[in-house]
């Protein structure tokens, strides 16, 4: 399976969201989500349960979008500007992008950057 690599640098399959979306059994997919709204509750990002809805990665043209991302500045700009995620910007590494937590995810896009 090829890795689904969000506009920010984040691998959609590691995201705790995503995995709750392909969760088949729907009992384990509510338990899911009141983990994750727990998690984001502890890093001071509060989400009720009902917020953590299903995604299929913030690059998705219809479908499923985790509310959060409907939101994203990093998502509204790298689709405005039509590139494949951030690291294919010419304003590469900006402040929104820098605004980021993930190390990992910035990581990951310094090592796309370097390979354009």
């Amino acid at each position: 399976m090829e890795e689904l690599i969000s506009y920010c640098g984040l691998i959609c399959q590691g995201c705790p969201i995503y995995w709750a979306t392909r969760e088949q059994d729907q009992g384990k997919k509510n338990k899911m989500r009141v983990e994750i709204a727990r998690q984001c509750a502890e890093l001071g990002t509060p989400f009720d349960v009902e917020d953590i809805t299903d995604c299929d990665g913030c690059k998705a043209e219809s479908g499923r979008l985790f509310s959060s991302c409907t939101e994203c500045k990093i998502r509204a700009c790298a689709r405005h500007r039509r590139v494949d995620n951030c690291a294919h910007c010419p304003d590469y590494r900006c402040e929104k992008l820098d605004q980021l937590d993930d190390v990992d995810a910035k990581s990951r896009l310094d090592l796309i950057k370097a390979s354009l």
